[in-house]
């Protein structure tokens, strides 16, 4: 066992120069790498093969055996060998990653179609037309309708419907405080600033999602994605690595409208839970003179007593 590796070192590193050649004139034929380059050529062959020749060549001295010629062979048949199956090995690694990526991009897709239903259920109440604002639309409700129109224009329909949400949610709690308030009061006018900042940062929020989506409006993403599963082995190195590129900003900027519209969510969530509390308040006067509960112990002990007043008529 010692004689081969002692032989397949010295093999191994006959080999180096020869093909540190080829890979200078034609990187393809030399490396498994994609895109290939004569960088790498020159680490594969100068320094990696070399040393891995060098450390097989020491570990087989101490036995004190000679070079096998069986070694020798199979170290100069090491690197023929060896490309193709690495070659392989990277291009089902590649693929897999590939279907991997498709995969999660298909399920995100499918969140984000589910969630656009529902956000346009919800939203059914009250829709913004950003051409026709509503008649006695605030400035706050202005702003919604042109940030519902430059996410529109970004074609980001389902992230527009955030504007029709918000400001259903912005004339509920209006409409809510404005039955527990008397809009002099100075509770009334406090509360209606703070809903109106809570708003004015969605609006923020929103413009800043439209501008992120505009980035990326012009690139089809299906269309690349069926591109490289398709074509991806004919593809050149440059045009291949240009269309994994466009992938990646895809996903980068959904990832960043994901946490912008999260931040919108918290805001929703906010506003309806000061809906809650204010339909909570009592602040008008009771209309029964008794409790509840007197009310219905009085007509349970009426209802018990009923047939007695049959049998007096009678």
């Amino acid at each position: 066992m010692l004689g081969f590796l002692q032989g397949f070192s010295y093999g191994l590193f006959l080999t180096c120069l020869p093909w540190l050649l080829v890979g200078l004139i034609n990187p393809r034929l030399a490396v498994p790498f994609e895109p290939p380059g004569r960088l790498q050529v020159i680490l594969r062959y100068a320094l990696i093969v070399p040393f891995i020749s060098m450390l097989l060549w020491l570990t087989s001295l101490w036995g004190g055996f000679g070079p096998t010629l069986t070694g020798w062979l199979a170290g100069l048949v090491a690197i023929p060998v060896a490309l193709p199956l690495e070659r392989r090995l990277r291009g089902w690694f590649a693929r897999r990653r590939d279907k991997r990526r498709q995969a999660t991009l298909a399920a995100e897709a499918a969140r984000r179609r589910a969630q656009q239903q529902r956000d346009a259920h919800e939203a059914n109440l009250a829709e913004l037309d950003p051409s026709h604002p509503p008649a006695d639309a605030d400035d706050l409700v202005l702003a919604l309708c042109r940030a519902k129109q430059r996410l529109i224009d970004a074609r980001r329909p389902d992230l527009a419907v955030q504007a029709d949400r918000v400001y259903s949610r912005y004339c509920h709690v209006l409409g809510v405080l404005g039955s527990r308030f008397d809009s002099g009061e100075l509770a009334f006018a406090r509360a209606r600033e703070l809903v109106i900042e809570v708003c004015r940062g969605v609006v923020d929020t929103l413009d800043a999602m439209a501008s992120r989506a505009r980035g990326v409006a012009n690139v089809d993403g299906d269309f690349v994605r069926r591109r490289l599963s398709r074509e991806g082995r004919q593809l050149g190195t440059q045009e291949r690595a240009a269309l994994v590129r466009r992938l990646e900003l895809i996903e980068e900027t959904e990832k960043g409208l994901r946490e912008l519209a999260a931040r919108n969510e918290a805001a929703l969530t906010v506003l309806d839970d000061t809906a809650v509390s204010l339909a909570r308040i009592e602040t008008g006067r009771p209309q029964a003179t008794v409790s509840t509960d007197q009310a219905l112990e009085a007509l349970r002990h009426f209802a018990s007593r009923a047939d007695r007043y049959e049998r007096g008529r009678s």
